[in-house]
């Protein structure tokens, strides 16, 4: 992919999504994503997690409030498991829910059935739309949390989400193979046994090229999984915390972008990050992902900007 330059606000950016959907009317992602399609234009929506502090919360709910302006079709709220940050996880869903088409992250870290099933309740009751089902990492001061759950994998929580409620159920796909997999052969198959169990959407983890969404498309298809992988794009704003991140979820950078930005200073570096992602989530479009769901990171600049620069707004 050529990076280009790139300057807000400049008038040939043509808007790709300018149909106002009441999403008070939809039941879930999967319907917002048909509502989308029928239109012939992309989603757009929006990834949050769950602050540490009251500093932190404030910041949260200024992104959010800036980020309604433009309308998302839905947003995402990660979840950590045990302890505040779990009822902080809830508050925010119950929050976001009521004024927008919300899905909640579960994990199964140190969970027993009993546990998911009380936060699954939590859900019904805050109205989200839908369950993002996670195997989860274990924290790092207790790294054998996963094994401490009777639940070990997310195809378990996919099928006790869908045995125990009508909310709808969604998983994550990994465009550069999960770290424990074989091959993308497998993780397809994985796929597909999730939707078997209930699934009908994913959205995947970090990546950073247009291969690695087409292949995993194409691999998903050819294990037989037909439901909807929407991509999840970071807004490369601060180039030296997404590489830290990048390194930190396995995903590859692509040595073009590692070329160009080397050797400049943060400004520098953020406009060819931006310029990356920006042309990045427009080849996901034409290549035929049904939106772009943005990783925030609890700030709205680099969030807007990526998704005006995509067309998925004004």
């Amino acid at each position: 992919m050529t990076v280009v330059e790139y300057t807000y606000g400049m008038p040939e950016i043509s808007l790709l999504r300018t149909t106002a959907i009441d999403n008070s009317s939809l039941k879930n992602i999967t319907a917002m994503l048909s509502a989308r399609a029928a239109l012939k234009e992309p989603t757009l929506s929006f990834e949050f997690f769950p602050p540490k502090d009251e500093a932190s919360e404030a910041t949260l709910w200024a992104t959010f409030e800036k980020l309604l302006e433009v309308s998302p079709d839905f947003v995402s709220v990660t979840y950590g498991a045990g302890g505040s940050n779990r009822e902080r996880s809830l508050a925010v869903v119950d929050r976001m829910a009521k004024s927008v088409l919300t899905i909640g992250h579960l994990t199964c870290v140190g969970a027993t059935r009993e546990s998911s099933i009380e936060i699954i309740r939590q859900f019904e009751a805050s109205g989200v739309s839908a369950i993002l089902a996670l195997r989860g990492d274990p924290p790092k001061d207790d790294p054998e949390a996963l094994s401490k759950g009777s639940l070990k994998s997310a195809l378990e929580l996919v099928e006790l989400v869908h045995e125990v409620t009508e909310l709808e159920v969604g998983v994550a796909a990994f465009p550069e193979v999960h770290p424990e997999s074989p091959n993308m052969a497998h993780d397809s198959m994985v796929l597909a046994l999730k939707e078997q169990a209930g699934a009908t959407f994913a959205v995947t983890q970090l990546f950073f090229s247009l291969k690695a969404y087409t292949d995993l498309v194409a691999s998903a298809k050819a294990a037989g999984s037909t439901m909807p992988i929407v991509p999840g794009v970071m807004p490369i704003s601060n180039a030296k915390q997404v590489i830290r991140m990048a390194a930190m979820s396995g995903a590859a950078m692509p040595q073009e972008l590692l070329d160009s930005l080397e050797g400049l200073d943060d400004d520098a570096a953020r406009k060819v990050g931006m310029a990356y992602s920006i042309q990045l989530s427009k080849d996901l479009i034409a290549a035929g992902a049904p939106g772009i769901h943005i990783y925030s990171l609890n700030q709205h600049v680099a969030a807007l900007e990526l998704a005006r620069g995509a067309g998925l707004c004004q």
